[in-house]
């Protein structure tokens, strides 16, 4: 677009001008360089969608993501692989996005960059070990079996 353009040459003269418009001082634009970035596209596989049925489109989309060991990039990937499919998906109603871990420990250490998003209502992370037992149904006793044997067979591989 041609406005596109037009701000990308003002941007890169004068990026005092960007920072004026969300707030900051002019000054605030000596420690940045303005850049168009081209981003490649690499595939994205989520573990888990939930998709409304044709006949309630216009319910939840469900995301899930099961992480059984520590990776400092999880957080990354999730939010990537989410706004990626929304882009692709623009007729979506809503979005939540549900993470799984066996233990908390595992949970990404470096949370500042997501921090808001996994502050956001449409961010749950689940932490098997820590579900109460008065709150077990079938489907909480399945999964806690299923982190018994993941973890025995975890022990046994060394």
């Amino acid at each position: 677009m041609k406005t596109d353009s037009i701000f990308y040459q003002l941007f890169a003269e004068f990026p005092s001008i960007f920072f004026e418009l969300i707030g900051y001082s002019a000054n605030h634009a000596q420690g940045y360089q303005f850049r168009s970035v081209e981003i490649k596209q690499t595939a994205f596989r989520i573990d888990g969608v939930f998709l409304p049925t044709a006949n309630n489109p216009d319910q939840t989309v469900y995301f899930c993501e099961v992480q059984f060991q520590k990776d400092e990039l999880l957080y990354h990937r999730v939010f990537a692989e989410l706004f990626f499919y929304i882009d692709q998906n623009p007729d979506i109603y809503d979005w939540y996005v549900v993470i799984i871990y066996p233990k908390r420990s595992l949970e990404p250490n470096k949370t500042r960059l997501h921090q808001i998003l996994l502050d956001s209502p449409q961010v749950q992370r689940v932490y098997l070990n820590e579900i109460e037992p008065t709150a077990q149904t079938l489907g909480i006793d399945i999964s806690e079996l299923l982190l018994v044997a993941l973890s025995a067979t975890r022990c046994a591989n060394g």
